[in-house]
């Protein structure tokens, strides 16, 4: 993992975070036009960093010309490519997030909006795109995000009663101690959770373990499915539990209630993501990179 003094030392200045960018981007050099797709392109002598292509511009004279960001999250942006580097470093290094209330103070932002629209820009790009299914033994369960209904405001009170009330409902896998994979979902039902164990979950998985929930009655049938009765007070049983993807939830609503406070249904799958992305890099070295590729 990177330290902040190893992260000043690597990017001390903007030519050096551009060049870790276009290494990140463009291994090869810039091979194609990001507009469209013309291979045909040239660097521009007198703007660093910037190219031209003949095919998408208004005519010849006029090519199109376009930076190291044009096509990233960083496009169109005022702050240094310096600067986003130092906050997604900060993001990457916490373990249950950074606010952007800190983040606005990190790079002394006038607005805290602008520090908000930051950071969930780097969210946006914490993606894997090399998803591959789960294998081996696969934990999977629901939790749900949010306050107690009780606890709302008396116009904001959604007024129902069971589990998960005016909360939002988010399903998760996690092979054991390999990745985890979790998105928020409309409803806790029968085709919800098939849906998502088909595409989350190898069919040559060893074992799928959850809990008693009617929702997995039917993974046996087409999965190694076992149970743990947590109604019993039953747990552990040899290899069967969900004490793994139950610290990632653990991790994941410590971090919602002591850093951010209140996450939002439209922004949810956001802070997922951010979440996701840091526990399956956990182990990676070059977590850092790896962020910017998305970029």
């Amino acid at each position: 993992m990177m330290t902040l003094k190893d992260l000043m030392a690597t990017f001390p200045n903007e030519d050096a975070c551009k060049r870790f960018l276009m290494e990140r981007r463009w291994p090869t050099g810039v091979v194609s036009c990001p507009r469209c797709g013309n291979e045909k392109v040239y660097a521009l002598p007198s703007r660093p960093w910037h190219w031209a292509c003949k095919e998408c511009g208004p005519n010849k004279r006029q090519p199109y010309r376009f930076s190291i960001t044009a096509g990233t999250i960083l496009e169109n942006t005022k702050y240094p490519v310096k600067t986003w580097f130092e906050v997604l470093w900060q993001m990457l290094n916490s373990k249950k997030g950074v606010s952007a209330l800190q983040i606005q103070r990190q790079i002394g932002s006038g607005a805290y909006k602008t520090a908000w629209y930051m950071c969930h820009r780097l969210r946006a790009a914490m993606h894997d795109p090399d998803f591959q299914k789960l294998m081996g033994i696969v934990e999977l369960d629901e939790t749900y995000i949010g306050g107690s209904d009780r606890n709302r405001h008396w116009d904001k009170k959604v007024g129902k009663r069971g589990m998960g009330s005016g909360k939002i409902p988010v399903i998760g896998a996690i092979a054991r101690k390999d990745n985890v994979v979790c998105q928020m979902i409309d409803d806790a039902g029968f085709d919800t959770y098939d849906r998502f164990v088909r595409e989350a979950i190898s069919d040559k998985v060893t074992l799928v373990a959850t809990d008693e929930s009617p929702s997995y009655r039917h993974f046996g049938k087409f999965l190694p499915h076992e149970t743990v009765l947590h109604s019993g007070h039953e747990y552990v049983r040899g290899e069967v539990h969900t004490q793994s993807i139950e610290g990632f939830w653990s991790l994941l609503k410590r971090g919602i209630i002591g850093t951010y406070h209140n996450v939002s249904k439209k922004y949810l799958p956001l802070y997922l993501a951010e979440f996701q992305f840091r526990y399956n890099n956990r182990k990676n070295p070059d977590i850092f990179g790896e962020a910017i590729r998305g970029c």
